[in-house]
């Protein structure tokens, strides 16, 4: 069975932790987990990029010139796609791109995501995390001797003081459990859960 170390707040090793060996030892699916990626990149695209067409710029509504005897070719409007600040022909328009993957695919994505950090020692559990008060300043000096670069940091529950004092931290993100994302998780270099974060995520994919 897997397991890993949990440590305090001041970086000491007080027990050890098993863990699901389902969630966090499986064969990562690597297609699975990168069309959880492209889905999940997608989704963030706004998707308001516009042109207009001839019908919507402005002006444009008479012939320029008689049909007839002038020995030019024929034209109708002057905001035709040919005319300089004439309208735009298969351009963008507003669209959504977000993406939708089935459950078992997410949650597969996400097992593979999680037995590939744990295989490169990348996941860490704290027994507890608690600020009495916002301070960035005492939020770092917890985290400093667990992490190396960027750390994703994940709670079983919302908590204002580590929330807002995260806020200024630029290598930091926090998240809930088990709400957890695999691009966020991939790129990040140290997962730390919460004890009770950790057996939150395992209880939700055991069912």
């Amino acid at each position: 069975m897997p397991e890993v170390a949990v440590v305090n707040s001041d970086g000491a090793e007080v027990g050890k932790m098993t863990l699901s060996p389902e969630v966090f030892e499986v064969k990562p699916n690597t297609s699975i987990v990168h069309r959880a990626v492209v889905d999940h990149l997608a989704t963030l695209r706004q998707g308001t990029a516009d042109t207009k067409t001839r019908g919507e710029v402005s002006g444009g509504g008479r012939k320029p010139y008689r049909q007839k005897g002038t020995g030019r070719a024929r034209q109708g409007s002057i905001r035709a796609p040919h005319y300089y600040h004439g309208g735009v022909v298969w351009g963008p328009h507003p669209r959504d791109y977000s993406a939708e993957m089935p459950k078992k695919m997410r949650r597969l994505a996400l097992r593979s995501a999680l037995s590939v950090k744990f295989a490169e020692g990348q996941i860490k559990v704290l027994d507890e995390l608690k600020l009495d008060a916002i301070s960035t300043k005492r939020l770092v000096e917890v985290l400093a001797p667990l992490t190396t670069g960027k750390t994703m940091l994940i709670l079983a529950q919302a908590d204002e003081n580590i929330k807002k004092s995260a806020k200024n931290i630029p290598w930091l993100i926090v998240r809930m459990s088990p709400s957890i994302c695999t691009y966020e998780l991939l790129n990040s270099d140290v997962v730390l859960f919460t004890k009770e974060a950790l057996a939150k995520l395992e209880e939700a994919h055991a069912k």
